[in-house]
């Protein structure tokens, strides 16, 4: 089995020779012919090789909201090969035609264009089929050899087969295991009668959570490494796969005006906030066992975290940008117990108003228990202790039921050291914002101070705003169909390694296990308001506040 490597082309290789026309493309919105050159130039170097993808789960959730919409709209984009299959594995009494009419409708639903058009999904359509199996039983693994085998021989997959965890993360090691057990870890023998190529392969895609502390976490990779390759698994973070998080690099590592200020010495503070309105939906089951320190903070909100402060990678590529998001990662300063008072905050909400409409609080939500002590808000304050970093305080904070849905990185620079102006001049006058918008409104804005006009020099702080919307006329694709494009070309440069996982856990664990010892005052805020009165507390006390996005 070869090993995976991404692909030679990089972006820096296709990008303009011409600085002054690459200038030009940046000042102004897109022309119409703009959207198809780039996307005739994405399908000559991103489109993927012959593959089967096995997705164990096939009627779940996950499946239908991501995995499909995201396929489909991949082989409209023309980025998927002839050569290609999906195979569905559950315990469901389908077929393959009702399958394939369940994830009709389930595209229908959830993908980003629509309506969906017929001689594309009838076209993908032809490569679904399905096991039926419980993945807990050596016969269901059997039957997939025996259908993998199969698809090699009449879609010309090559023996490339991609498994994707789409389950319960209960069964992760379960099917880890029974994949090996089966001998399904690695790729047919290139002999085999119309098999594999020489240079097959074999990935396995997980979603998150990888362990729920560090000790299980730890577990999880072990038993994932005895029996694939570390360069065999792709651990998903779908924040990784979104745009305007892709964009904090290319922000950063492609303009030469900010790396000069990107540090503790001009930089004051900097804040990030991943903010839900929505309660917990269906997963009350799930979440009252997670909370929100698990569910984001250890994973999402650390991970913007390491593309805001990493070091510039060497290239574009999996190690070089997995090594510098480790080191940011080594660099976290531990909370010790004694510092969970002043620079930790949990929160749960109460019933409250969310949009004009009442809902219930945490506590009354389905699969919730009534006396649960589950944190739905986590406030924390953080130092990166390194050179770059040292003493800059970075505020980190995600809840559900607030007011409004926002994902957002706010760098707010230090004052200048001497206003020439008179007190009265400057008295609106705020500190310099760059605001980095994840989600929605995705875009980035630039708060700084301008004269007002008029006679007398009165400052006040004005914004300059990008937005993706008004820039490009190419719709921002879902994470998902980055995520599960670049899984089949074996581009790991978006996913998390296994030390990186487990870096993230060493830093949490600590702030779970000092929960653990103490019973919190729940709940202690209203839906629909933003967070705990201690959160505000957190940045007060050191002369700051929380942003209203």
């Amino acid at each position: 089995m070869s090993v995976d490597r991404p692909p030679a082309t990089t972006d820096a290789a296709r990008a303009p020779s011409d600085g002054a026309s690459a200038a030009a493309t940046v000042a102004r919105p897109a022309s119409a012919e703009e959207p198809n050159l780039l996307r005739q130039g994405l399908r000559r170097d991103r489109t993927a090789g012959p593959c089967a993808m096995v997705i164990f789960g096939a009627s779940g959730d996950l499946t239908s909201r991501k995995l499909v919409p995201a396929l489909y709209n991949l082989a409209l984009q023309r980025l998927l090969p002839a050569e290609f299959a999906v195979i569905g594995v559950g315990r469901h009494p389908y077929t393959d035609e009702t399958l394939r009419a369940e994830l009709r409708n389930a595209a229908q639903e959830f993908s980003r264009t629509r309506p969906l058009r017929p001689e594309v999904w009838d076209s993908f359509a032809q490569s679904i089929s399905y096991v039926r199996g419980d993945p807990k039983d050596a016969a269901t693994y059997q039957a997939l050899r025996d259908k993998l085998a199969e698809t090699d021989r009449t879609r010309g997959t090559g023996g490339n087969r991609m498994f994707y965890f789409a389950t319960p993360p209960t069964l992760f090691p379960i099917i880890v295991g029974q994949l090996g057990a089966a001998g399904l870890n690695v790729s047919p023998s290139a002999a085999e009668p119309g098999a594999a190529s020489a240079d097959a392969w074999v990935r396995m895609v997980i979603e998150k959570p990888f362990g729920h502390d560090l000790a299980s976490a730890r577990q999880l990779n072990q038993e994932i490494q005895a029996v694939f390759q570390e360069d065999q698994v792709f651990r998903i973070d779908h924040y990784l796969g979104k745009e305007t998080v892709q964009n904090i690099m290319a922000f950063r590592f492609a303009n030469r005006l900010w790396e000069p200020v990107w540090s503790e010495q001009h930089i004051d503070h900097v804040q990030i906030t991943v903010a839900e309105t929505v309660g917990v939906e269906e997963r009350g089951g799930y979440y009252d066992q997670a909370g929100a320190l698990r569910d984001m903070v250890q994973n999402h909100l650390l991970q913007l975290l390491t593309m805001v402060t990493m070091e510039p990678p060497v290239a574009f590529e999996a190690e070089s940008v997995r090594t510098e998001k480790l080191k940011v990662l080594h660099s976290l300063r531990p909370i010790p117990p004694a510092g969970l008072s002043t620079q930790v905050v949990r929160g749960q909400y109460g019933e409250g108003w969310i949009g004009g409409k009442q809902v219930p609080g945490y506590r009354q939500e389905d699969g919730v228990s009534p006396t649960s002590d589950t944190e739905t808000y986590v406030a924390l304050k953080l130092y990166v202790d390194n050179w770059r970093w040292a003493g800059t305080p970075f505020y980190l904070r995600t809840g559900k039921r607030l007011p409004k849905r926002v994902s957002e990185i706010a760098v707010q620079f230090k004052r200048v050291p001497h206003l020439p102006f008179s007190g009265t001049a400057a008295a609106g006058l705020e500190p310099d914002v760059l605001a980095l918008r994840v989600q929605p409104d995705e875009g980035i804005t630039l708060q700084f101070g301008a004269k007002v006009p008029g006679p007398t020099m009165q400052l006040r702080s004005v914004n300059m705003d990008f937005l993706y919307g008004s820039s490009f006329l190419v719709e921002s694709p879902d994470a998902y169909e980055r995520l599960i494009l670049d899984a089949m070309l074996g581009d790991r440069t978006l996913f998390m390694s296994a030390t990186e996982v487990e870096q993230a856990w060493a830093f949490v664990t600590p702030i779970l296990d000092a929960w653990q010892r103490t019973k919190p005052q729940f709940p202690n805020y209203a839906a629909g308001t933003w967070g705990p009165a201690a959160a505000d507390q957190l940045i007060r006390r050191d002369g700051r506040q929380w942003r209203r996005p």
